[in-house]
């Protein structure tokens, strides 16, 4: 029987102002203690602590929502370069505090000339011309000393007085703690950054590959820099890009603080303008929404957990059983927590916003841009244009058909019709919506997916999936103006998208990936990358082990195979100008958002995974004295070298799988929430199942790819991808020297 959220808040005693509870599934503890990992959904049930904005007392679609297409808002980039710099302001996100004033926010945004905002201002490009972007890091004070982190912790004492440490976890493998930059700070060297170009076909020197990083002024340069000027080719076809930060180990808090962008690339068939052959809307009645999730302080400033008391550190520290020695964590923090879910919904950097439109069609670029939550988007319409609350069938029309036309990296193969569409963590979906008969309403979009690790199961049932009270409504639409005669509406022409959508050649190779979720040397949890195969190079020669104590002392020799951490050697090596079939398995409880730098994927289906009949459904694992009988898949226990792993020490490994037999099963259908049909970067990997996927590799050098929960690549959910050759571990993952000006 599946424990509901309600279940569980009885079972514990869990009340809202009671403190943070969860139900979790068992973890696997310190090397000897090992307990099996179990494949139940968690819940979550956390509370509002002193200090911090209750979204309750929040207005709701009362902001006017900025367009990120409106045409004030893109960079100028005629001249085909441009310089973009990082950068602290202050902007109104429409919180208020006590008594209703508005209070502001700071927060760390892109943009130029000293004009920063959250998200940043959009760049519109055109396909096939290059341009030229000049990154700059400019975090200092007006003195030239670095700007403290941004984000601060929490004391959590009774009167909710906040302290100004940084929330950075120090010990998790990030910049700085990278071979011969464990001497530098944020406080002393400045906040390391490097944009990634989400959905970019660009080279690997510009790629924004975590360890090519730069601190302001450039002084401290990562490992793998290169170069100032990144050059994007646009050597795609149109499509809804973003740019974000990905520095190692901070990604989760950069683009918190508000490093995140729309790049928007236009071609001869998806033009912008009125009157193209698709039948697309355009500007004004275009839009682009970066929607994203946060909590706040009561004063306005961005709040972020990771210190004893805040909202999930129970979770995902005390009941799992962690250990965050004194020394390292002085106080018990601060601390990396394995997600995050907000209780406020920012639309463009506005909570609840609404926009007032025509009785028409409007095409919405929609972004999920939120840390770990999956979005479930259905539209709900209302007679009310001031009604705030929770729509639902029985008080609301809804939910409304609405048409998919595109999504990560281009328009679909055809025009899909849904009532409700599946948004996976990094995905961009591109939809047309049509106002015409709401004339008089207010239109809200509404989320299903929950407070919680998405499961795949879609079941708008609120008592199951919300812990808060607003999250399950994201903006409005009222539709308010008066329709302009002098503009046609327009619709998708379904003809008109023949020949588009993910275009990729056979496949020459299958190569085996999974998802596994482990422990590290502290006992938190740890999502990790591997493989279910031997790993051999793109020659078919195998890659082995390193042969050094680190490994050889755990047992780890030979090929390599299962959970594998960030900095160990690359194992996806495809060979330059092929194309390969990636067979996604994942091991875990929960579903995580994928994503391939370099290329767009196809995605080909989905099939169960055959588990052995000596395992069960909360215990995939078999101790070493056990065995599968033949039946199917089941996982055995082995060792993660950590980035800081001592060989004779196991208290500074953690713990990974590796798997046995692995077997599919049937193919399983696609659900219609999930609209796969155009060129992806994102896809949705559900927990117990194969998900597979077409790539053509036709750049060489160092690309990654990773789960994009924010939390779990910053925690190891990553690895190296490298196209070509030389296939040798210097090549494929080697550090370079610190570089310091």
């Amino acid at each position: 029987m599946k424990l509901t959220r309600r279940d569980f808040v009885k079972l514990t005693g869990a009340t809202a102002g009671a403190g943070v509870a969860a139900s979790f599934l068992p973890g696997v503890g310190p090397l000897g203690a090992v307990t099996r990992p179990g494949y139940t959904a968690r819940a979550f049930a956390a509370a509002q602590g002193p200090g911090l904005s209750n979204p309750a007392l929040q207005p709701l679609f009362q902001t006017i929502v900025p367009n990120a297409l409106d045409p004030g808002f893109l960079y100028n980039i005629k001249k085909g370069k441009i310089t973009v710099e990082v950068g602290q302001t202050v902007q109104q996100t429409g919180l208020v505090g006590v008594g209703g004033s508005p209070v502001p926010t700071t927060v760390w945004g892109y943009g130029d000339k000293g004009v920063y905002t959250w998200p940043g201002r959009t760049f519109q490009v055109t396909s096939g011309t290059p341009l030229e972007v000049k990154w700059q890091n400019k975090l200092p004070h007006a003195a030239g000393a670095p700007l403290p982190f941004l984000l601060t912790g929490k004391d959590n004492g009774p009167d909710g007085d906040f302290s100004a440490r940084s929330v950075v976890d120090t010990n998790l493998h990030w910049a700085y703690s990278l071979p011969g930059f464990e001497d530098f700070s944020i406080d002393v060297d400045g906040v390391p950054i490097v944009p990634h170009l989400h959905g970019g076909h660009t080279d690997f020197q510009y790629d924004g590959n975590p360890e090519f990083f730069f601190s302001p002024g450039y002084r401290l340069r990562g490992p793998q820099w290169l170069e100032k000027k990144f050059v994007y080719g646009q050597e795609q076809p149109a499509g809804t890009l973003w740019y974000h930060d990905h520095a190692l180990g901070i990604t989760r808090l950069n683009v918190y603080a508000g490093m995140a962008g729309f790049y928007i690339v236009r071609d001869t068939h998806d033009t912008g303008l009125a009157g193209n052959g698709l039948g697309l809307p355009a500007f004004p009645y275009e839009a682009a929404f970066a929607i994203q999730d946060r909590m706040f302080k009561a004063s306005g400033e961005l709040f972020y957990p990771a210190f004893p008391g805040d909202p999930y550190y129970e979770d995902f520290i005390d009941d799992e059983g962690a250990t965050l020695p004194d020394a390292q964590f002085p106080g018990g923090g601060p601390t990396g927590l394995a997600e995050f879910f907000g209780d406020h919904m920012v639309v463009n950097g506005k909570i609840w916003p609404k926009m007032d439109v025509e009785p028409r069609n409007y095409r919405l670029r929609l972004l999920n841009g939120c840390d770990s939550r999956f979005l479930a988007i259905q539209f709900f319409a209302v007679e009310d244009m001031t009604f705030t609350g929770p729509v639902a069938e029985d008080n609301a029309d809804g939910p409304l058909d609405f048409t998919v036309v595109g999504s990560d990296q281009g328009l679909a193969s055809a025009p899909t019709t849904v009532d409700t569409l599946l948004m996976e963590t990094g995905s961009r979906y591109d939809v047309v919506v049509d106002f015409g008969p709401l004339e008089g309403k207010r239109v809200i979009m509404k989320n299903i997916g929950g407070d919680e690790p998405f499961g795949g199961d879609l079941v708008p049932d609120e008592e199951d999936l919300q812990v808060f009270g607003e999250t399950d409504r994201i903006m409005a639409f009222d539709v308010s103006q008066p329709l302009d005669p002098q503009v046609p509406d327009v619709s998708p022409i379904a003809g008109a998208f023949a020949g588009l959508g993910p275009n990729v050649p056979t496949p020459t190779r299958t190569r085996k990936v999974a998802l596994f979720e482990g422990k590290d040397e502290f006992g938190r949890l740890q999502p990790l990358l591997g493989t279910a195969e031997p790993a051999t190079d793109f020659t078919g020669a195998q890659i082995d082990w390193p042969t050094t104590p680190e490994y050889s002392s755990v047992g780890l020799v030979g090929q390599m195979e299962g959970s594998i951490a960030w900095h160990s050697p690359t194992t996806e090596n495809p060979a330059l100008n092929s194309t390969e079939e990636w067979e996604i398995w994942n091991m875990t409880g929960d579903a995580h958002p994928v994503h391939l730098h370099l290329v767009h994927f196809e995605v080909l289906g989905r099939d169960e995974i055959v588990w052995d009949d000596q395992t069960n459904e909360d215990d995939r694992v078999l101790a070493g004295d056990e065995s599968g009988n033949g039946s199917g898949t089941y996982l055995v226990e082995q060792p993660t070298v950590q980035h800081n792993s001592v060989a004779g020490h196991l208290e500074t490994y953690g713990v990974g799988f590796r798997i046995v037999d692995a077997t599919m099963g049937d193919p399983i259908s696609t659900p219609p929430e999930y609209v796969e049909n155009a060129p992806k970067d994102m896809v949705t990997a559900l927990p117990g199942q194969v998900t597979r996927i077409k790539a053509h590799f036709d750049k060489p050098g160092r690309y990654v790819w990773h789960c994009h929960i924010l939390s779990h690549e910053d925690h190891e959910m990553m690895r190296v991808l490298y196209v070509g050759g030389p296939p040798t571990e210097n090549a494929m993952n080697a550090h370079g020297p610190a570089q310091v000006q």
